[in-house]
């Protein structure tokens, strides 16, 4: 490839490289997910059922967004 092509790859998938490089330093994924454990009220617990129940996603997928 010529260093043009190669350049102008560079610069259009920049931040797929940059996911990539930051992969190899930590072997993390932006998009991975991880699991935790939390202690929330039980007045908490029973508003994100409630949300679970109005919207059909999961409790995570609530938390996540909200954060």
């Amino acid at each position: 490839m010529k260093r043009k092509e190669i350049q102008r790859i560079m610069k259009k998938y920049k931040k797929e490289f940059e996911i990539l490089e930051n992969y190899d330093k930590t072997r993390e994924l932006p998009f991975q997910r991880r699991k935790i454990y939390l202690t929330l009220s039980v007045e908490t617990l029973k508003k994100l059922k409630e949300l679970k129940e109005k919207t059909g996603k999961p409790i995570s997928r609530i938390i996540e967004e909200r954060i």
